[in-house]
C-alpha cells in the first residue's frame, strides 16, 4: 500500500511540475540599422520575439528555439486564454517538461521576411513593410536574405538582453538551418545543437522542390513581379501553400486526411470536374494563406534553397568546427528533408548523437510527434 500510495504522490507531483505556461508576451526588437549578408543595409528594422520561464543571475540558462518555414516565434503558452491553441512546441517546452522553463529561459524571434506578415502576433520587416525611404511597401526591392541574416537578428537581440552563451539552440526543418548556423558561425557561443527534421545543406533536388512552392506565385498574372496590392494576395499563393502542405506530409497520412479519387463519380464522368482531394487541400491552404504575404514565401523559398552551414563552398568542413554537443531529431518518414540529408549531415560530426522521430506524418513528425522524444531531449539538456 505504501507503494502505491508513495507511487500516487510522485504522479501528483509530475502533474504539477507540468504545469502550463503563463500567458505569454509578444516583445518588439528594434534595430536602427541592420546590414544583410548580400550588402543592402536596412533602416528601422523590427521582428518580434518572446520568452518563457526566468533568465538566471549570470545569463547561462538560456535556450533558443529557432523557427521553421511558415512557423512564427509562438513555440509554446498562449497569448490569450481564448486562444484555440498552443505554440507549435507546447509539448516539450514548459513547467517540468523535456524543455523545462522552471530551469531554463527559453525564448524565439519571429524571422526576418516572415510568412505571416499580416498577422497581429507576428512582428517583421520583409517585402510586405514599408521602406521608410520611399513611404511604400518595400516588395521586390526587399535585399535577398540569408539564414545567416536571421541568425545576426538574433544575435542582435541577445547582445540587447547580455546574453553572452547559449546553453542550446534547437529548431525544427528552416529552424534546424537557423541552429546549425548558430553552432558554426558562433562556435564558442553554443553549448548544444539540436537540429529537428533538418539538415546542413541543401541539394539540387530539394531546391527544386523548392522552387515548385515559388512557381505558382511567379507564374499568376496578379502577382504582377511583386507589385500586387497588399490587401489582394495573388491566388498563386494559396496554391502554393497546398504544395507546402503536402510536401510536408507522408502520403500514408495524406491518405488517410484526403478522399480517394474512386470514390467520386463526377471525375470519372467529366474531365472539368475538380478532384475532391485536391479542392480539400486548396481549402485547407486558403485558411492557412489568411495573414500570409506572396513575396514573403518567395523571400522564405530563396533563404531555404541558398542554405549551406556556413554559406560558404565546404559546409563539411564547417561541420567540422562545430563545439556544441550535438543530437540530430530526423524523422523517419520525411520526403521533404530527408533522413538521408541528416544521416549525412550527421556523418561530417562524428561525435553527434542521432534519434529518429518515428510517425505517419513525414516531415511533420519534428512538430506534431515531438514529444515521442521527450526523454531523449531532457536527458541531452542533462548532459
Amino acid at each position: 500500500m505504501k507503494k502505491i500510495w508513495l507511487s500516487i504522490m510522485l504522479l501528483f507531483s509530475s502533474l504539477l511540475q507540468a504545469a502550463e505556461l503563463p500567458l505569454v508576451q509578444k516583445q518588439q526588437l528594434e534595430l536602427a540599422h541592420f546590414t544583410t549578408q548580400s550588402g543592402i543595409a536596412l533602416k528601422q528594422v523590427k521582428v518580434g520575439w518572446e520568452a518563457y520561464g526566468t533568465l538566471n543571475a549570470d545569463k547561462s540558462n538560456v535556450i533558443l528555439i529557432t523557427h521553421y518555414f511558415s512557423g512564427t516565434s509562438h513555440a509554446a503558452g498562449k497569448y490569450r486564454t481564448t486562444d484555440a491553441a498552443a505554440g507549435y512546441w507546447d509539448s516539450i517546452i514548459g513547467p517540468g517538461k523535456a524543455i523545462d522553463t522552471n530551469q531554463f529561459y527559453v525564448l524565439s524571434v519571429d524571422s526576418l521576411a516572415n510568412l505571416n506578415a499580416f498577422s497581429p502576433d507576428v512582428i517583421t520587416t520583409g517585402p510586405a513593410s514599408v521602406n521608410p525611404d520611399t513611404g511604400k511597401p518595400y516588395g521586390l526591392t526587399f535585399p535577398v536574405v540569408s539564414i545567416r541574416d536571421f541568425v545576426e537578428v538574433q544575435k542582435a537581440l541577445l547582445d540587447k538582453l547580455g546574453i553572452k552563451k547559449l546553453y542550446a539552440v534547437i529548431g525544427p526543418s528552416m529552424g534546424s538551418f537557423q541552429a546549425i548556423e548558430w553552432a558554426v558561425s558562433y562556435p564558442e557561443k553554443v553549448e548544444r545543437l539540436m537540429p529537428v527534421i533538418g539538415t546542413a545543406y541543401i541539394d539540387s533536388f530539394s531546391a527544386v522542390r523548392l522552387e515548385r512552392w515559388a512557381q505558382p506565385i511567379k507564374q499568376d498574372p496578379a502577382w504582377n513581379k511583386g507589385a500586387y496590392p497588399l490587401t489582394q494576395q495573388p491566388a498563386g499563393l494559396t496554391r502554393a501553400l497546398a504544395y507546402v502542405i503536402q510536401d510536408a506530409l507522408h502520403p500514408d497520412l495524406f491518405n488517410q486526411s484526403y478522399p480517394a479519387p474512386a470514390l467520386d463519380k463526377a471525375i470519372h464522368q467529366a474531365i472539368q470536374a475538380e478532384l475532391p482531394a485536391w479542392s480539400q487541400l486548396m481549402n485547407a491552404a486558403k485558411q492557412r494563406s489568411a495573414h500570409m504575404d506572396a513575396n514573403s514565401l518567395l523571400y522564405l523559398v530563396r533563404a531555404s534553397q541558398l542554405w549551406r552551414a556556413g554559406m560558404g563552398d565546404n559546409w563539411q568542413q564547417k561541420l567540422s568546427g562545430v563545439k556544441a554537443k550535438t543530437l540530430w531529431l530526423p524523422a523517419t518518414g520525411d520526403l521533404l528533408l530527408t533522413q538521408a540529408m541528416a544521416k549525412h549531415s550527421k556523418d561530417q560530426m562524428p561525435g553527434a548523437g542521432y534519434e529518429e522521430i518515428s510517425g505517419q506524418a513525414g516531415h511533420l513528425d519534428g512538430l506534431l510527434n515531438i514529444q515521442s522524444k521527450a526523454e531523449q531531449i531532457r536527458q541531452f539538456l542533462a548532459q
